[in-house]
């Protein structure tokens, strides 16, 4: 999902929240609600907090989560691939709806449905100007804090919670940057809205933006979770032929036959890159779903003559791989880096949505369980669980 590991804040003295000057003479104001989050802690692990939230501020928006996914990258923080040295409010995908605005703010306002982007760009940098913003060098989101450096929640003793990429969307309310707040239609189920806001964008994004396969291109899909079936959902909207789906679990593999692969490996007992060169002659694209540097250094043996091998997975912080350098430069081979599936959220979600809308993207099948958010540990353990689709968390 991201180009690299999330980062945290230099230096734990950045303000947590703004607040106003004490005055004596006015009353006290009352004390914060709190409400439930789950955060992962770096001394405690994975638990339940209570969580206050301040206010919007200038450029930015209030929401209330009525839908979270729950992806790999949240269960990379949980299991410590990506570290982090102070307690995050989890939760990365949502949809919700806009409750207040700050000063400025004019592209969402009071009862809007909106989708979550948890990639917010600061449109002002090169990469911003230049129209990719999947490469914004002025966003926050990679250190888990809002623009400003400081975090909206702060938890029963007043101490600092940071919101994870940004958003730390498993709570029932937040505070996100304007840019963050992607306005979508009012009939788009918030669920799926949810999705749209990571894997969805990313792995279709991958194949339309980062990839660019046109009709009749051969792909390989490596692992089927629920960026992967994305993948494949792409492919077959962009009437890819043939697209092959490789994973371990056959549940995973019948569900991605759903989504339009046309032919299934499972990745043990075939040697994938053998098979795509017998049966094909080679892929025109790869794309990996898994982050697995082992996996990755296939890939290019499985293309053809000017193919190209699609990294959509995120691997741990610092993993390396190595390839047949002759090749790649002898067959024209090349390897594409992607983040968030070189989408920009404004529009790229609002467009899928109505491809959805329109039943162009059968979106629903890839939604499982429906959890509360109480159950966020079970959520988790369904991720583990090799199923393909997606458990959505409502508060």
């Amino acid at each position: 999902m991201t180009r690299e590991a999330p980062k945290t804040p230099e230096s734990p003295e950045t303000p947590a929240h703004r607040s106003s000057p004490s005055n004596p003479s006015l009353p006290s104001s009352p004390p914060p609600s709190l409400s439930s989050a789950v955060v992962f802690d770096p001394g405690s692990g994975l638990g339940s907090r209570e969580v206050a939230l301040r206010p919007a501020g200038p450029g930015e928006v209030e929401i209330e989560v009525r839908a979270a996914g729950v992806c790999h990258s949240d269960l990379h923080i949980v299991t410590g691939d990506w570290p982090t040295d102070r307690p995050l409010v989890l939760g990365h995908e949502a949809a919700g709806v806009v409750t207040g605005v700050g000063a400025g703010v004019t592209s969402v306002r009071p009862g809007d449905h909106v989708v979550l982007s948890w990639f917010a760009p600061c449109r002002r940098c090169r990469k911003c100007v230049a129209g990719m913003a999947w490469l914004c060098t002025g966003t926050k989101a990679v250190e888990n804090t809002l623009p400003d450096g400081g975090t909206p929640f702060t938890d029963a003793r007043g101490e600092a919670v940071w919101p994870y990429l940004g958003l730390g969307a498993f709570t029932d309310r937040l505070v996100v940057p304007e840019t963050a707040a992607v306005k979508v239609p009012e009939e788009l189920p918030f669920g799926i809205g949810a999705l749209l806001g990571c894997s969805i964008t990313t792995g279709i994004g991958a194949v339309m933006n980062t990839a660019r396969v046109r009709p009749g291109e051969s792909a390989v899909v490596i692992g089927t979770g629920g960026v992967g079936l994305s993948v494949v959902m792409g492919l077959h909207l962009v009437g890819a032929d043939p697209v092959v789906a490789v994973d371990l679990s056959p549940e995973r593999l019948a569900v991605a036959k759903r989504f339009g692969a046309t032919h299934t490996l499972d990745g043990a007992a075939t040697d994938v890159a053998a098979w795509c060169q017998e049966e094909l002659g080679g892929v025109d694209f790869a794309f990996e779903a898994i982050g697995s540097p082992a996996v990755i250094e296939t890939l290019p043996a499985m293309l053809t003559s000017g193919g190209a091998a699609v990294l959509v997975g995120m691997a741990p912080s610092g993993a390396t791989g190595s390839f047949d350098l002759f090749d790649l430069a002898d067959q024209g081979k090349r390897i594409l880096g992607c983040n968030y599936g070189s989408s920009i959220g404004e529009i790229d979600i609002p467009k899928l949505a109505r491809l959805h809308l329109a039943g162009r993207l059968p979106l629903d099948d890839l939604i499982g369980a429906t959890r509360p958010l109480s159950e966020a540990r079970a959520a988790f353990e369904d991720l583990r669980s090799n199923t393909g689709v997606r458990t959505i968390l409502e508060p």
